[in-house]
């Protein structure tokens, strides 16, 4: 089956959902151009992705994804915990925050029975999935109206493993991709390899459509993954500096610099590698530190120093996530980047 098929949209585009960026706003422009718009809940709790939701279905009658994360949650950990906050006290004391300003409670929450019956009531055409699959039960509830399911691999084991557990179709994310690594079946970063590398040999390897993502911000790009056996594309750092994005004053301003050419795998903001922009707390402490929570756990500690050295202005300790791939990124309304996009199909 073509991938637009799959997808009931007019284009084999997906805007990548990025959960702390983007709200309903972008996932609307984005459908109603013809792709596929993502709305990332992740970080919503159930009444806020209703609300969400509801501002889509009231905004357009295409088709649209809804992402989830499927990680376990560690157990807690407050020695590791008191360790990390040592190696920021010098940061909290320079920057004026108490420590306990903390918040507490995950930062970002697992697909959950309470999400999925929520879903329910919306019937979304697509569901995708981030750090592999929800439990059988849970995915069970997912197929029940007819969602198509789509899955992160970044590996061509984990396609296979995908495929075997009856996704859809897998997304093949190349190590330039922004955000986090859809990695699940092991945490060593040395076996990501880019995305031209594995979209060809995911593609043969499974019997499904495959999405080519990471790296792809424009017509070349989008012709050159369609060359290599991608039934369609997935883009997201091209949409950042759209005025439908949420994007920080501090996160735009990195994506328009030069500084944007300098990105980097993390693990200091959430406790997963993610790529970002390289920003002053990546380099004192090095971008991967053994010593950061497990994810999400991180993400509580660096909170507070955001927030605050955000309100002056500064990305120091901002997750400024972004590609290797900046270089398309401009202020022009979602429609006009999905057009651009769309020009690479032809």
């Amino acid at each position: 089956m073509a991938l637009r098929d799959l997808l009931g949209t007019e284009l084999p585009i997906i805007q990548a959902p990025m959960a702390g960026v983007q709200a309903a706003a972008l996932a609307v422009a984005v459908s109603n151009a013809g792709a596929l718009g993502s709305l990332p809940c992740a970080m919503l709790d159930t009444a806020a992705m209703r609300r969400e939701l509801f501002a889509i279905c009231s905004q357009t009658r295409n088709p649209f994804n809804v992402n989830f994360f499927c990680h376990a949650p560690p157990p807690p950990d407050a020695a590791r915990d008191a360790a990390w906050l040592e190696r920021l006290a010098p940061y909290y004391a320079e920057l004026g925050v108490d420590a306990g300003a903390i918040p507490k409670g995950p930062a970002r929450l697992p697909f959950s029975r309470e999400a999925a019956e929520a879903l329910a009531e919306f019937k979304p055409r697509v569901v995708s999935f981030h750090f592999g699959l929800p439990a059988p039960e849970l995915l069970q509830l997912v197929r029940a109206w007819g969602a198509k399911v789509l899955a992160s691999a970044t590996t061509v084991q984990e396609a296979l493993w995908l495929e075997a557990r009856g996704v859809d179709a897998v997304i093949a994310q190349g190590l330039e991709a922004g955000g986090h690594r859809g990695m699940f079946l092991g945490e060593d970063v040395s076996t990501q390899v880019s995305t031209f590398a594995l979209v060809p040999q995911v593609a043969r390897a499974v019997r499904l459509p495959v999405i080519a993502a990471g790296g792809i911000v424009d017509a070349k790009g989008v012709a050159a993954a369609m060359a290599l056996g991608a039934a369609g594309v997935q883009a997201g750092t091209v949409f950042l500096l759209c005025p439908e994005c949420t994007t920080s004053a501090v996160h735009r301003a990195a994506l328009a610099s030069e500084a944007a050419r300098d990105t980097a795998l993390t693990n200091l903001f959430t406790g997963r590698p993610s790529r970002g922009i390289v920003n002053r707390v990546m380099r004192n402490l090095g971008p991967m530190n053994v010593a950061a929570p497990r994810f999400p756990g991180a993400a509580p500690f660096m909170a507070p120093l955001r927030a605050r050295a955000e309100s002056a202005g500064s990305g120091d300790f901002s997750p400024l996530w972004s590609g290797q791939n900046a270089s398309a990124c401009r202020e022009a309304p979602a429609s006009e980047v999905v057009r651009e996009l769309a020009r690479g199909l032809a």
